[in-house]
């Protein structure tokens, strides 16, 4: 996997704990996990470029490494639907990101697609100091929080294992297909788990990862966002 042992690499010599968004999706895309298609936009030009490859419509976000929390720092505008709307927002979020934090460094700007609407759910890997590397599954977006329905299981895992994690959420009624809510690909859904586990395994030095939402599909699912932490 030598593109995630490079990012990780770099990070650790550039003194960086949080990987950007666009490396933590680098990694996740070499190790199987599907995320939405994007790329780093170093101006508006470019930003509207690549909105026309990838299709729209289309989110902005923000990337550096002193923005954490990407909307706090209006760091994040969803739904454009031209390249002029795009060009527009490029400028913006930079306006927004230097008002709220003046000296921090900008890498650029992700051009990510904005994947339908579906069923949310929530990944994840911990390091415990006891168990070490433990897999997270759960519904995601806001019911992380509301009903911290989560399981959790010690990597690596199986995929009986995940589709076990799966399975006995309060909430896999949904996950099944419900009144209007169309069923999820549980297939997708455990090839996503066991490739976390896989990936946390082969890189001990991830503290915590976070994909979050991974939106469930019919048929597939995709990361929308993913957050990785070194120790």
């Amino acid at each position: 996997m030598n593109q995630t042992v490079k990012i990780i690499n770099q990070a650790k010599k550039e003194g960086r704990k949080a990987l950007l968004e666009t490396e933590a999706k680098t990694i996740c895309a070499e190790y199987g996990i599907p995320v939405t298609k994007f790329n780093l936009a170093k101006n508006e030009k470019e930003a509207a470029a690549y909105a026309d490859q990838i299709g729209y419509p289309i989110v902005l976000k923000i990337v550096s490494p002193d923005i954490i929390h990407k909307s706090d720092a209006g760091g994040v505008i969803v739904n454009l639907k031209t390249p002029a709307e795009v060009a527009s927002a490029y400028q913006k979020i930079i306006e927004n990101v230097k008002k709220y934090k003046a000296d921090a460094k900008i890498v650029g700007v992700l051009v990510q697609e904005m994947a339908p609407q579906s069923t949310e759910v929530i990944v994840g890997a911990i390091k415990d100091p006891q168990f070490g590397q433990t897999i997270m599954f759960g519904l995601g977006g806001i019911f992380v929080e509301l009903l911290k329905d989560v399981n959790f299981r010690v990597a690596p895992i199986t995929s009986e294992d995940a589709k076990e994690m799966i399975m006995q959420l309060k909430a896999y009624p949904l996950l099944r297909g419900y009144r209007n809510t169309p069923p999820a690909d549980i297939d997708a859904l455990v090839s996503i788990l066991c490739n976390t586990s896989r990936l946390v395994m082969d890189n001990p030095e991830i503290k915590e990862l976070d994909l979050n939402p991974v939106m469930a599909y019919p048929k597939g699912a995709k990361t929308v966002d993913a957050r990785i932490i070194l120790e």
